[in-house]
Formats: structure tokens, sequence, C-alpha cells
């Protein structure tokens, strides 16, 4: 194929995949009271399923203080637009992380024809793990890291008199980017997979640059999270916990590598 029809592939994919993205928010913002209700203002309600299994933790362990009785603070839309444009809004991040499976297929099968046979059979899978791994990320975002990071914000206070009242835009988009970052962010082992397939990465280049992983880590989750300790600490250690995974997976590839080229030298003498 030339440059230009590999371009006017790349096209297709591309608007086939935002299509996608298209059909999941018209379907997010037509069934807002499950997305919007249910979904993302769950996380700020008392009997969320989060807070109910830290009561059920409290209880087992013989502690109240797990229980959420309240999280005392209010939404409130202070502008004429502000719920409509919120709807419009976080319906397409909505639409974004319903699409991702879909979309991530559609671009695969536009870069899997140029891979060799050797480069098919090291990828097999990447679209389910990386589906599963960005699944992983939305549950774990969604069910850890937004409803703690919500019951430690609303119950923070300077003082008794300052009442939280929180604009509307700022908690739905807290709650989108916490599980969008999340599930991205859950990405690391696939891409430590990548560079060590590619021989960018190996296990002791990873275990050399720990530290500096770490630091990036923390950097990374403090942008993406609300500025709170809380939201930070949450979502990097899961990342810590990945970044040792990889340097294992990383491990593994490299034998395997090893293991192949062995038996290709055998085979050729």
């Amino acid at each position: 194929m030339s440059f230009l029809d590999h371009l006017e592939q790349l096209r297709w994919h591309i608007i086939r995949a935002l299509a996608s993205i298209l059909v999941f928010t018209i379907i997010a913002f037509l069934a807002r009271g499950f997305f919007f209700e249910t979904l993302i203002l769950g996380p700020g309600k008392v009997d969320f399923w989060t807070y109910q299994r830290l009561c059920d933790l409290g209880r087992l362990i013989n502690s109240e203080v797990l229980c959420i009785e309240k999280l005392p603070f209010i939404l409130q839309s202070r502008t004429l637009t502000g719920q409509f444009t919120a709807h419009i809004t976080y319906s397409i991040v909505i639409g974004i992380i319903l699409a991702f499976p879909y979309t991530f297929w559609e671009l695969w099968r536009f870069i899997a024809p140029g891979l060799n046979i050797s480069e098919r059979r090291v990828t097999r899978g990447a679209v389910f793990f990386v589906t599963l791994l960005f699944a992983m990320g939305i549950l774990f975002g969604y069910y850890v890291i937004a409803p703690l990071s919500i019951n430690f914000l609303s119950n923070y206070q300077l003082a008794e008199s300052i009442q939280n009242e929180f604009d509307i835009s700022s908690y739905v988009g807290s709650v989108c980017m916490i599980v969008l970052s999340a599930g991205i962010m859950f990405q690391l082992p696939m891409v430590v997979l990548f560079l060590t397939k590619v021989g960018v990465a190996t296990p002791a280049l990873l275990k050399h640059y720990r530290r500096h992983a770490v630091v990036i880590i923390l950097i990374v989750s403090a942008i993406l999270t609300p500025p709170d300790v809380i939201s930070q600490c949450l979502i990097s250690m899961p990342l810590f916990i990945l970044y040792e995974v990889s340097i294992f997976i990383s491990g593994a590839v490299l034998k395997r590598q090893e293991k192949q080229l062995a038996k290709s030298k055998k085979e050729n003498e």
C-alpha cells in the first residue's frame, strides 16, 4: 500500500473510533438518571457500596470509626448554564471511558497488519490485556480512590464556621478525572511490556531507575488527582505494585526472547 492508502485506512479507523465515542456519549447524555444520579453522584452518598463495606469491616473489628455516617457537603450550580455544561462535558468523558476498548481495538487493527509473524505472536492478546487493565483501573478509581477522596475532602474544614458547598462541575469533574486517570495509569505493565519487546526496557534498567520511577509516579498522581495527599497516595500505591510487576514481566519477556534466540541458533547450526 502507498503512504496515502495507509493514511486513508487510518482515517477510517479513527472515524469509527470517534463514532463509537459519539454513540456512548449520546447514551450517557440520554441516560443521565443512571450515569449521573446513580454512578457519578453515588460516591457522594453514605449508602455507597464502598462506605457500606468499610462499615461492615468496622463492625467486624469492633470499630465504628470506619462507618461513614455523613458526608457534610452540598452540591451547587453557581452559573446559569452550569448543570447543562457539566451534563454535556462529562457525557463526553463517560463516552471516552466506555468506548476505550473499541477505540483501542480499531487502532490495533491498523497497527497489527504491519507486524511480522514473531511480533504478532508476542503481542497476541494485547487488546484483551489492555482492556482488562483499563477496567481494573476504572473500578479501582471508582470504588476506592473517588469515595475515599470525597470523604476526606468533604470532612476537611479549616474552621467549623466554613461549610463545604461544592460546585457541580468541580465534583463531577473530580470523579470523572480520577476514574479515567486510574484506567490510563493502570496501563503501565503494557507500556513496559512493549518497551521490553522493542529492546528499550530491561529488568536491570527498571530496577536501577526505581527511585526515579517513584518520583515520577508521585508527580503524575498529583497532577491527575484532586489536590490532596489522600488521592495521590491511593493512586500511587497500586502503581508502585504495578511497577514491580512490570519488572517481573520484563524479565519473563527477556527470558522468552533468549530461549527463542538460542532455539533459532540451534536450528541454523
